[in-house]
């Protein structure tokens, strides 16, 4: 067993864990590139000139991001719940990641808390967790704070408020994401970071974690050490 990995799951009483990612590819059945293009036709509707370097963006939360520097609020919140509208439709169909129940599982088992904390909206979140029949093992779930892009991460602020929630330290506490943004916001606060590196290109970019994975089956070995 990876020996960081051992030693991070041993401290950590609640796994903080991103959505899109360690639990599910979202838009995996509903393609993000068209999401992010509504998103555009949307800004477009509205009198906004859409900038060359945005124009054939593919991720939705890099156009919601950009929305911000409008200082247009009804702007950003119309944006923000399309976005939220495309998510929820897209949770429906997203692709559950590979012993992603598995970990869940095992970690209630373990008896750590698990918390979501995700760029994503709460709401999709919720919906996902509900139809797999994850919600009672969940809680909380911190979201995208609606029409507030700079509250996402790598702001540490949705980690601070699992923590709060979850009545605990940040020294308790493990996040584990597949983006340097979920290192970053969860390292601000002193939480310790279990990388997933699903894709081999993303080992690099996540090199900052205190462990990195490159499957969640690593993680129900970790929690179940005495079973090896």
């Amino acid at each position: 067993m990876n020996a960081e990995l051992a030693a991070v799951i041993d401290r950590a009483r609640f796994l903080l864990l991103d959505f899109d990612g360690p639990v599910c590819k979202v838009f995996a059945n509903h393609p993000a590139p068209q999401v992010a293009a509504t998103l555009r036709r949307l800004l477009v509707d509205q009198g906004v000139t859409i900038p060359p370097d945005l124009l054939d963006e593919p991720d939705p939360l890099t156009v919601l991001r950009w929305t911000a520097a409008l200082n247009r609020p009804a702007i950003v919140r119309r944006v923000d719940d399309a976005l939220r509208a495309a998510e929820v439709d897209a949770v429906t169909v997203a692709e559950p990641t590979p012993y992603a129940r598995e970990v869940i599982v095992a970690a209630h088992h373990a008896r750590r808390g698990i918390a979501v904390v995700s760029n994503n909206s709460a709401d999709a979140v919720t919906q996902y967790l509900i139809a797999r029949r994850l919600a009672a093992y969940i809680h909380p779930v911190i979201g995208r704070p609606h029409a507030d892009p700079a509250g996402m991460k790598p702001n540490p602020a949705p980690v601070l408020a699992a923590i709060r929630e979850l009545h605990t330290h940040p020294e308790e506490c493990v996040l584990i994401g597949d983006s340097p943004t979920d290192i970053e916001a969860a390292q601000a606060v002193g939480v310790a970071t279990i990388g997933y590196a699903n894709k081999p290109r993303k080992y690099h970019s996540l090199t900052k974690a205190d462990a990195i994975i490159g499957s969640m089956a690593e993680i129900v070995t970790a929690l179940h050490p005495d079973e090896l």
